[in-house]
């Protein structure tokens, strides 16, 4: 196993086998984000929590829009098996102690961003040789540098007084996304020879 994505071809330029299974694990889990933000708007915006939804819909979507374009796709009979994986995964899952639906469903869905925008580091997968004008190298240093400023959003709510009554929920919520999100980057990593080096786990 590497701890690197490679090797690269002579003009500095990730496998367009890695590039696919990379991009497209990165494509399920920020357009299903993308997906449940905009489910989750109202008509009207009333809270500052709805309008940074507003925001992070976007903003999810920018994300997929630029790896699909960036990515140099090679064929990959895998990706149907392990797309419906990672769909799977990313479903509503209930949010115990909490009677209110609406905000266990909007804890679930803050848990789930929050695992996927730090636990998931693509840009720590390049090497220092990597060619820093290749679009799928600057996507990935770009997706990277988003999820850390998008995370500070559900830190916030995460961390908020409405929450503060259930906190032990919210904190088993949390832990039980990021061994979820864990496990299937590290595996899909794995699938491409890589080994995952980070071992520490951000919480709010």
């Amino acid at each position: 196993m590497s701890k690197f994505l490679g090797p690269l071809d002579s003009d500095g330029r990730v496998p367009p086998q890695q590039q696919t299974r990379i991009a497209a694990f990165l494509i399920s889990a920020h357009g299903a984000l993308g997906r449940r933000f905009a489910l989750s708007l109202p008509l009207r915006l009333e809270s500052a929590w709805q309008t940074e939804l507003n925001a992070q819909l976007y903003n999810e979507s920018e994300i997929v829009s630029l790896l699909m374009r960036a990515t140099s796709w090679a064929p990959e009979l895998a990706l149907g098996y392990l797309a419906a994986s990672w769909e799977m995964a990313w479903l509503p899952a209930p949010v115990e102690g909490m009677a209110d639906h609406a905000l266990a469903a909007a804890v679930d869905l803050a848990t789930l961003a929050h695992a996927v925008h730090a636990g998931v580091r693509p840009a720590a997968l390049l090497p220092p040789e990597a060619s820093a004008n290749d679009p799928f190298v600057m996507a990935l240093r770009r997706v990277e540098f988003e999820s850390g400023r998008l995370l500070q959003a559900q830190i916030v709510f995460l961390k908020g007084e409405s929450l503060v009554p259930f906190r032990d929920s919210v904190s088993a919520a949390l832990e039980r996304r990021h061994v979820q999100v864990r496990k299937l980057w590290r595996d899909m990593l794995q699938s491409v020879g890589i080994a995952d080096r980070d071992e520490n786990e951000a919480k709010p």
